[in-house]
């Protein structure tokens, strides 16, 4: 089995400006995920690593990584319009092209959301491959809330009321069927997965890995001060 492993990162970031090589705890952001791209490398062989990026600073700090890109993602694939699956399908067919073969699986490491490490991405990959039927695969955290029970939307009429409408009454959250939060670390496709014209990554045939310590996205100033806080303070509650 041949596997891509992508690493994406545009320049641009209204949230967190040049949020993808912004230091975190004495390293840039990217850094962490081109780790442990190197670590599921060293694990599974078979392994290209490559960078999908419009910014000369991203691809220059990556290179300082050890990750050399010869690709530089098109401009009309780095706005803020543009999903995420059709800048990974262009490297991949890239890769493809220039490597002139085929890949079996693409992993794709979020830079914006580094807290996994070589066992989450093994576990999952493993669930992924044992599953003949499924077609991809992507992290997942508990949920805080539960749109069964306390998550509310404003329907026809203008009033408010649950976002899901369960069958019978429940009572508590626990009671709740089970509901996860994305948490936009990593995304395993099969091949076949961009040959079928997917859009996104949630489909009829997704499978989902649950992380099993924190783990959460950089959307906001605040979250970088958390995390940064975790880091600096050995607050994780597992070993990246």
């Amino acid at each position: 089995m041949r596997t891509l492993l992508t690493i994406c990162a545009r320049g641009g970031s209204k949230g967190i400006p040049g949020k993808n090589i912004k230091p975190l705890n004495g390293k840039p952001l990217i850094g962490y995920s081109i780790e442990t791209a190197k670590q599921f490398k060293k694990k599974y062989h078979n392994v290209d690593i490559v960078l999908s990026s419009d910014s000369d600073e991203i691809i220059q700090t990556a290179k300082d990584f050890g990750l050399i890109s010869d690709y530089k993602r098109p401009d009309y694939l780095a706005n803020d319009t543009v999903g995420k699956i059709d800048a990974i399908k262009d490297i991949l067919t890239y890769s493809e092209s220039k490597n002139n073969q085929k890949y079996d699986y693409l992993l794709d490491l979020d830079v914006t959301s580094p807290l996994r490490n070589l066992e989450d991405l093994t576990n999952a990959f493993e669930l992924l491959t044992a599953d003949e039927n499924a077609i991809n695969l992507f992290s997942v955290s508990e949920a805080g809330r539960s749109p069964y029970f306390n998550m509310v939307e404003q329907k026809e009429n203008g009033y408010f009321s649950l976002v899901k409408q369960p069958d019978g009454n429940l009572f508590t959250r626990q009671s709740a069927p089970k509901v996860y939060d994305l948490n936009a670390s990593f995304y395993f496709y099969k091949r076949s997965f961009f040959d079928l014209g997917y859009k996104g990554a949630i489909t009829d045939r997704s499978l989902i890995y649950q992380i099993p310590h924190i783990c959460f996205d950089l959307d906001h100033p605040i979250d970088f001060e958390i995390i940064s806080f975790l880091m600096e303070n050995k607050k994780l509650d597992f070993n990246l």
